[in-house]
């Protein structure tokens, strides 16, 4: 713990100062005591409960003062508190890969139960969009508090062909910054990020004409965006689409950080459908990539138990977070606490505050 105002940390050397006062009221009181008579009878009454008692509410209001004291250094503590972030958006791989079984019993339906079981440990306040992508990137459900349309989006997903990690990052930035002008037509043929320049010399799209241009942007401090996060789930094999590279460089310099999820075996597997077969398998090396450029982490699940372990880990990571906090109020409490107490004790024991 350490303090904002340290120099207020003096004060507490008046602490003692007050004991000795106390120490010579009390023998100051006793020589006034001795020109009674009948003090040895005053001093039977009183017993040895009742001259302990006598001390109580003046060593409980000695600790209020050093509780106001304390906090009005500003003492700062590292504590566990509610993270900021209130936006997640899960991209989650439809592609045919996500058909293979070497994760039970296949890979999108282990992904879909491990994220609606991370719905649930999620705090009801923050929301959750849903992104499916296969060969394109589609938005399956707006962020929502609404676990029941989340959980609705997500048992919807129809497997398609291809695999579009890169516009899954676009489609999921462009949901969190709506007004950003973010879209997959900001990228080239190859996939590959466009410059501001070029992409104004196209033109506007007809359904952005009559809206403002977007504002500039400055690229701020990957992973510094802790309003929202991105959690992608696939088997990171990208075929199509936007560089999955240049889009996670779009997140960096929006600071939101790409959590990726691999999901299925690193040798992979050989599947089937409608008379073609091909073999699928973990690409890792992307994925790592990816978080790494936004600051986020990546996480392996072999099997459809490590894919819900690792769903809460993220709902662990993602809602609380360790900061350095300001404590003032804490100790301020305590001391009001211990000095009503003070008071309390002394009315019900003497009949007088302190």
């Amino acid at each position: 713990m350490n303090f904002l105002w340290p120099q207020f940390l003096w004060l507490l050397a008046a602490v003692p100062l007050l004991v000795l006062l106390y120490v010579w009221l009390l023998r100051r009181k006793k020589k006034l005591a001795l020109r009674y008579a009948s003090l040895s009878i005053v001093r039977e009454a009183m017993g040895v409960r009742q001259s302990v008692r006598r001390h109580i509410p003046p060593a409980l209001f000695l600790l209020a003062m050093v509780a106001m004291l304390i906090a009005a250094a500003r003492p700062m503590a590292v504590v566990v508190l509610p993270s900021n972030q209130q936006t997640i958006i899960l991209a989650m791989d439809v592609s045919g890969s996500m058909r293979a079984a070497d994760v039970q019993p296949n890979r999108l339906v282990a992904a879909q139960e491990a994220a609606k079981a991370f719905l649930k440990d999620l705090p009801r306040h923050v929301k959750v969009g849903i992104v499916a992508f296969a060969g394109s990137a589609n938005v399956a459900q707006l962020p929502t508090t609404n676990r029941e349309d989340l959980v609705q989006a997500i048992d919807s997903f129809q497997l398609q062909r291809a695999t579009a990690t890169g516009n899954a990052i676009v489609v999921s930035l462009a949901t969190l910054f709506p007004d950003a002008g973010i879209d997959i037509a900001n990228f080239g043929p190859n996939g590959s990020s466009s410059s501001n320049s070029n992409s104004r010399t196209r033109g506007v799209p007809l359904d952005q004409a009559g809206k403002p241009p977007p504002k500039e942007f400055t690229p701020v401090a990957p992973g510094s965006y802790t309003s929202a996060a991105i959690i992608m789930l696939t088997d990171g094999q990208r075929t199509t689409g936007v560089d999955p590279l240049d889009a996670a460089k779009v997140a960096a310099e929006r600071g939101v950080r790409v959590y990726t999820v691999g999901i299925g075996t690193v040798d992979g597997e050989t599947i089937g459908f409608e008379g073609w077969s091909m073999r699928v398998r973990l690409d890792e090396e992307t994925l790592k990539a990816i978080a790494n450029k936004t600051q986020a982490e990546y996480y392996y699940a072999g099997t459809a138990a490590d894919l819900t372990k690792v769903y809460n880990t993220l709902s662990s990571r993602l809602t609380v977070e360790k900061k350095e906090t300001e404590i003032s109020a804490l100790f301020a409490l305590g001391a009001a606490v211990l000095a009503l107490l003070s008071a309390g004790l002394s009315l019900l024991w003497f009949n007088r505050i302190l």
